[in-house]
């Protein structure tokens, strides 16, 4: 079992990283989703726990094989009348919405198509799913504090790397604007790509996953269930052939679908899971525009806020003070530098930075715009 997945583990990353760009929400969508969907995909294209995919029992005018490939590269159909509760337990109907169905019948039928093609549309959530939602902006953080390794060789060289990311915060004070905006609207798209994900999946298995879950609760002892009705075990299919004259024969089968018994674990799963996202993904778009409106103006929240981005001895929320006038996307830069330093370390930077802007006699931000920086001549005083 552990060999099938070996492929996942030397091609995809499960170990995250020592630093953090991005929030643990980011990571819950490009790498535990991606990893679900990839598991599921070995899953379904597995033989070694579920055998043949599908398997038909039909009379010896077809071989078996010809009626396997024929029954599993087109639709197979089960009659809705034969879903009845009362037939199946009665023993009328041998599986449900498996019985008598006539060359010219016109009781309705429900076709499945969708089964030969869950490994290929598993896979492909995966890959809209695998790079995940990177900034560019981002990749200028990431360099500054990858220098910032434990492993610090001498005092020397770690205030030669503290100067070298002070300098480079404020040199780059309007540059970072930009990159906060896209990691609002890169949050705000998780939510949607969670309800495109939904989509995609109920329209692939023909509207029937939106209330897949609450119909499976809701079922409870009966015999005949939804999951039989999206994902039955038996069903029905015909092929047909021409006899020795020329005469149209038709033959019916009645095929094994092993594969369902997967199929209906993996979106049942999927179900509650994408429930489960799009909450998470939501209440962190909720502390986003709380993190926006209260950076500046509460004590209490940068406390908490840095207090759990950076915990130690040494809380660095005791020296944001000089925030109040932040702009929030330099805030939030001080928040992933001290999300990804030693307590101790950041307290250093800090204080060093803030000694860097009463030189330069630059506030922070105290620009209303970019625009308003362009016009700008002379360097803003503090009083």
């Amino acid at each position: 079992m552990l060999k099938t997945f070996e492929a996942i583990k030397k091609n995809f990353k499960i170990k995250p990283q020592a630093y953090h760009i991005d929030n643990w929400i980011f990571r819950m969508h490009y790498r535990v989703t991606t990893l679900i969907f990839l598991v599921a995909t070995l899953l379904v294209t597995s033989r070694q726990y579920i055998g043949e995919h599908i398997k038909c029992i039909s009379d010896k005018g077809v071989p078996e094989q010809v009626m396997n490939t024929f029954c599993f590269f087109t639709t197979t159909f089960t009659v809705i009348s034969h879903y009845d509760d009362r037939m199946v337990r009665d023993g009328h109907v041998a599986h449900p919405g498996v019985g008598s169905y006539g060359l010219n019948s016109t009781e309705p039928i429900q076709r499945h198509a969708y089964y030969q093609w869950v490994p290929f549309v598993l896979f492909g959530q995966a890959i809209i799913l695998i790079e995940g939602l990177q900034l560019g902006a981002f990749a200028f953080l990431e360099k500054e504090v990858a220098v910032q390794d434990k492993k610090i060789p001498s005092k020397e060289k770690k205030a030669e790397f503290m100067a070298t990311i002070r300098k480079a915060f404020i040199d780059r004070i309007f540059f970072n604007k930009s990159w906060s905006r896209w990691l609002v609207f890169c949050e705000i798209l998780n939510v949607a790509n969670v309800i495109l994900q939904v989509y995609i999946t109920d329209l692939f298995l023909d509207h029937q996953f939106l209330t897949l879950g609450t119909d499976v609760i809701e079922d409870g002892d009966e015999t005949v269930t939804t999951l039989d009705e999206v994902f039955p075990k038996v069903t029905k299919c015909t092929f047909h052939k021409y006899g020795p004259s020329g005469t149209i024969q038709l033959h019916d089968a009645m095929c094994v679908m092993a594969l369902n018994i997967i199929n209906e674990k993996i979106y049942i799963f999927l179900w509650f899971w994408f429930i489960i996202l799009f909450l998470l993904s939501c209440l962190a778009v909720f502390w986003r525009f709380m993190t926006i409106m209260l950076h500046s103006r509460s004590r209490g929240f940068n406390r908490l806020a840095f207090a759990t981005s950076c915990p130690g001895k040494l809380d660095p929320w005791q020296m944001l003070t000089v925030t109040k006038k932040c702009d929030f996307t330099d805030w939030l830069f001080l928040k992933y530098l001290a999300k990804n330093m030693d307590a101790l370390v950041f307290r250093e930077l800090f204080l060093g930075l803030a000694e860097d802007l009463e030189e330069s006699k630059r506030p922070l931000i105290c620009l209303e715009s970019d625009e308003e920086a362009a016009t700008l001549k002379k360097p803003a005083k503090f009083d």
